[in-house]
């Protein structure tokens, strides 16, 4: 069974029954139902055409659930209007599920949750985790907003800096493991660039390229995590780093400065060194503290207090380290990062060996492990 194939053409399914009348949760739940009809049946018989087969059984699986509840002449209504066999319109109807999802209705964090639950197809706990939140809180918001949206007509979209949210959060996820999840949000964002001229979506594009320039260098043949510093750059797609640089540009020279901007900015720093050593850290703080000022973000202070540490000095940067939650991911590996840095391998060896237990992936907690175990290596 190819869950990739099913994962792809799960929105375009969603917004078929959307666009015929099903309101959302009742389309979401056919939708599921007819992903587990096809993980049953397609590996014995896989359709000549997926989407029109998935397309056909989840609308079979909503008039059911309608028949339930409704009345004899409304269920022979329903019926006249199933759709006949066959292939279903080649259209990507991907993006615009993602604006009707967006719902006015609904709040800029519930419509995100909820985009990301039924679209992008992250799981309630990485939801949570983007958020900075319980997963038993994420739930609730996402059983709310189903909730607020059930019965609703989708024919107002939301607004872009909802989408925008989506797409950059369903990027970080495939970033950080999913590869083609990444490939897809920058089509998205490709397709969202050319429909849409705005600076954001421009310095979400850039963003998302010179991040995903670098995907090849960051793990090692065994999928260890390589760290920025000690990336191979020849290995770095210098084509996509062009594009982005070039893209971001164009955004910034419209001085309508947002927060996507700013972060591609300190990627484009990042990129354009040619060496970690010759890494720009002066401007990459001046950066941060722009978007600090845009999104008074406590993770966007944690980074800050990186630069600050590279710029000048790991005691500068820990005592920035300090105004800060210890609370905050990765708030340790930062911490262990600087007091090496400052040449207290005994605090860092100790506090790599902590921030490995609260490590969100299995390839973070191996990297911090290692880290530790050299640390104590040297002092012997």
């Amino acid at each position: 069974m190819d869950e990739l194939l099913l994962r792809s053409l799960t929105p375009g399914v969603l917004a078929v029954l959307v666009r015929r009348g099903a309101d959302f949760a009742a389309a979401e739940d056919a939708v599921q139902d007819a992903l587990v009809e096809a993980v049953r049946v397609w590996p014995g018989d896989t359709p000549r055409d997926p989407k029109g087969w998935l397309v056909t059984v989840a609308w079979r699986r909503f008039l059911d659930a309608t028949r339930a509840d409704t009345s004899r002449r409304r269920r022979e209504d329903r019926l006249d209007e199933e759709p006949a066999p066959g292939p279903a319109p080649a259209v990507d109807d991907t993006l615009q599920l993602y604006f009707l999802c967006a719902h006015p209705s609904l709040t800029p964090s519930s419509a995100v949750a909820l985009t990301l639950r039924a679209v992008g197809g992250l799981t309630t706990r990485q939801i949570a985790r983007a958020y900075l939140v319980p997963e038993a809180t994420m739930a609730q918001r996402i059983s709310r907003a189903k909730r607020t949206v059930s019965g609703v007509r989708f024919d107002r979209p939301g607004d872009v800096s909802t989408v925008l949210r989506v797409l950059y959060l369903v990027f970080n996820e495939g970033y950080s493991g999913d590869v083609d999840l990444a490939a897809e949000a920058i089509r998205l964002t490709r397709q969202l660039a050319a429909a849409i001229d705005h600076p954001e979506v421009a310095g979400l594009l850039a963003l998302m390229l010179l991040h995903h320039a670098r995907r090849a260098s960051r793990t090692g043949p065994d999928g260890s995590l390589v760290p920025l510093a000690e990336q191979d750059r020849g290995r770095w797609d210098t084509g996509m780093i062009a594009e982005g640089v070039g893209i971001l540009q164009a955004a910034l020279a419209r001085d309508r400065l947002g927060e996507f901007q700013a972060q591609a900015a300190v990627a484009a720093l990042h990129a354009d060194a040619p060496t970690a050593e010759e890494t720009d850290w002066v401007q990459i703080v001046e950066w941060y503290d722009e978007l600090a000022g845009l999104t008074d973000s406590p993770v966007v202070r944690l980074n800050r207090a990186v630069a600050v540490g590279e710029a000048d000095g790991p005691r500068a940067g820990l005592a920035e380290l300090a105004a800060l939650s210890d609370s905050l991911p990765r708030y340790t590996a930062v911490a262990a990062y600087l007091h090496e840095r400052a040449g207290d391998l005994v605090t860092a060896a100790r506090l790599y060996a902590e921030a490995a237990h609260k490590a969100p992936t299995l390839a973070e907690r191996d990297h911090l492990t290692r880290q530790a175990a050299r640390l104590n290596a040297e002092r012997r």
